[in-house]
């Protein structure tokens, strides 16, 4: 099963490397990985894709728990969340290939960057799947000269931010 996790992880030199450290150390290969700021300066913010059972995740996540600079985990895929991400692909179109690209970007919401034959660029915000699915199509209307995904990111439906979490329910690694 595929596991969307955010972490929030002390901001210090070589916290990433050992949070990544411990997926590697057990075979699993990270699919996505997106690190941000958060507003407190002392923490960053981790959201990775990984795949396998709900109970390997689960062990992983208490191996995760137990560094010392992990401050939270949240597996997003255990409840209601929302999950996005960037993509900005860059193409050279074929002939005609202008009026296909319009009717693309309208088609997903997408946005026009540069309309130029050469390199032609797109952005696109959406899930994961759609972003998948506008590749695929972009890829029939023009050579790909590059995709640039930002990975996913997640928050949870509701109330409860992985931070306020954080408050109430903080980890004793």
């Amino acid at each position: 099963m595929r596991h969307v996790i955010s972490v929030l992880l002390q901001n210090e030199v070589g916290a990433l490397t050992r949070m990544t450290g411990l997926f590697s150390n057990r075979g699993y290969n990270i699919e996505t990985l997106n690190v941000a700021p958060t507003d407190d300066p002392l923490v960053s913010r981790v959201t990775l894709v990984i795949s396998g059972s709900d109970a390997a995740i689960a062990q992983l996540n208490t191996q995760l728990a137990k560094l010392v600079d992990v401050v939270n985990i949240h597996d997003m895929t255990l409840g209601e969340h929302f999950e996005r991400e960037l993509a900005i692909l860059k193409m050279k179109l074929k002939t005609g290939g202008y009026a296909k690209v319009t009717a693309l970007v309208k088609e997903f919401g997408a946005d026009l960057l540069d309309d130029a034959q050469n390199s032609c660029t797109v952005q696109l915000t959406g899930r994961p799947s759609e972003i998948d699915r506008f590749v695929k199509s972009a890829a029939k209307i023009g050579e790909l000269s590059a995709v640039a995904r930002s990975g996913s990111v997640a928050v949870s439906k509701g109330e409860v931010t992985l931070s306020s979490y954080a408050r109430h329910h903080r980890l004793t690694g």
